[in-house]
């Protein structure tokens, strides 16, 4: 089997197996069993634990920012000009479909960052990368509105609220809550 394919079969099974249980929880024997990959070619992929959980991390951070961006692409529609803040509001509709998945356990950097941040240098600076990229995300949609800049953070801290509420509170109505309280922000915001 070429590096590829295993590569792929152990980042598949790493996530699962995080996400579902956590990161300290889970062996890189359990990795082996749900792979199918033998332990020598386990680590002759990932020589160590912490770079199996970073390369989980890199891999979950390019698929969620894409099906996030691919489900607020859909207001952007150039036959149905978008009003000011469609986008950014269907961040929050993103996030409730999201929520409402059968296996949602949280933000996979979240948890991440909750179980290994303050002894994993790496495994914070992955965190850290993902909050960026996804707040520089939500502040260009609410620039492209033409909102006001300064609504981008407020926003991004409602979603990263909505997500840590949803997991802890297994609902889904943080998203919506976090939509109302960002439709009060734009509204302001075109006011102003």
């Amino acid at each position: 089997m070429d590096s590829t394919v295993a590569t792929e079969r152990a980042l598949d099974a790493a996530e699962r197996l995080f996400y579902q249980r956590g990161i300290q929880t889970v062996g890189m024997d359990d990795i082996r069993t749900a792979s199918g990959l033998s332990l020598k070619r386990l680590y002759q992929l990932f020589p160590a634990k912490e770079r199996l959980v970073e390369a989980y991390l890199e891999r979950r951070d390019a698929r969620w920012r894409q099906r996030l961006a691919e489900y607020v692409e859909q207001y952007e529609n150039p036959e149905r000009p978008a009003e000011a803040g469609d986008r950014v509001l269907a961040v929050f509709d993103w996030l409730g479909e999201w929520f409402a998945e059968p296996d949602f356990n949280g933000c996979a950097w979240i948890n991440s960052y909750g179980e290994l941040g303050a002894t994993s240098e790496s495994v914070a600076r992955q965190v850290r990368l993902h909050k960026a990229a996804f707040k520089g995300y939500v502040v260009e949609l609410v620039e492209r509105a033409g909102l006001p800049s300064g609504l981008g953070d407020p926003v991004f801290l409602l979603a990263e609220g909505a997500m840590v509420t949803a997991a802890i509170t297994r609902s889904t109505e943080p998203a919506a809550q976090a939509a109302q309280a960002a439709r009060v922000l734009i509204a302001a915001g075109r006011q102003g």
